[in-house]
């Protein structure tokens, strides 16, 4: 069973300096976040919740959707994202490694009683960073000098044609 990584989601962005110094909206920093968790869980291989809080909307549901390893979770009103952490970790089975990301101290020690692990808002954002720069160094590593991938794929003699016609060479 995949690791599960979950994700409390305005606590993160509210230790996010890079949202801030950007100024990047509400709805931005939930995009942002959302598109580096996918990625993140791809290349883990984690499962990983995010979690928004639904306390204040006039929400009636809370509502789940599936992106590729990523599930994206909005609480119903009335419900904070902390409540629904505490309840998932609790129906996780205690074999399954969890962890949680939130900077809220309470919360952090009420999913430590529960079985899980827990890392703050700015320890998942250094996560997701060295992430982010590991696989550009890879991808730098695997096409060193390689600026446009079509002509890598392309015959040498077709390149050399090619060559002689941007040079003005016919």
């Amino acid at each position: 069973m995949k690791p599960l990584l979950i994700v409390d989601g305005y606590n993160v962005i509210g230790a996010w300096s890079e949202a801030e110094r950007h100024g990047w909206s509400l709805d931005e920093c939930r995009d942002r976040l959302m598109r580096q968790l996918q990625d993140y869980g791809g290349y883990s291989g984690e499962e990983v919740v995010l979690v928004f809080d639904g306390y204040q909307s006039d929400k009636r549901l809370t509502t789940e959707e599936q992106h590729g390893a990523l599930t994206l979770v909005f609480t119903k009103h009335g419900e904070t994202a902390d409540s629904y952490i505490e309840r998932l970790v609790a129906q996780t089975p205690k074999y399954r490694t969890v962890r949680v990301a939130t900077s809220d101290g309470l919360e952090q020690a009420q999913v430590l009683g529960s079985g899980a692990t827990r890392m703050t808002s700015r320890e998942l954002l250094r996560e997701l960073r060295q992430l982010r720069q590991k696989g550009l160094d890879q991808h730098r590593q695997q096409n060193p000098l390689q600026k446009n991938a079509l002509s890598a794929r392309l015959p040498e003699d077709t390149r050399a044609v090619l060559e002689k016609l941007r040079r003005g060479n016919r």
